[in-house]
């Protein structure tokens, strides 16, 4: 089985994880992580946008499609 890059996970995941580890020691009252970990946070805001252009590329693509007219079928008249 062959992944596709559909599939795989993208720059939305490791600013997902990011994010997570970036929040957790507020919560468990830990020292803050380095403020790089706050940049990496960004990426899942562009991770979201780059779904999102991939949801409307396929809508637009899906729309193209079933805009074309089929060729007529042969009606029978008995």
């Amino acid at each position: 089985m062959r992944l596709s890059r559909r599939n795989s996970p993208g720059r939305g995941s490791v600013g997902a994880v990011a994010t997570l580890a970036t929040v957790a020691p507020l919560f468990l009252g830990t020292e803050p992580l380095p403020s790089v970990f706050y940049w990496v946070c960004m990426l899942m805001g562009l991770g979201i946008l780059i779904a999102a252009a991939g949801v409307i590329r396929s809508a637009t693509a899906q729309r193209r499609q079933v805009a074309v007219p089929s060729p007529p079928s042969a009606l029978s008249v008995t």
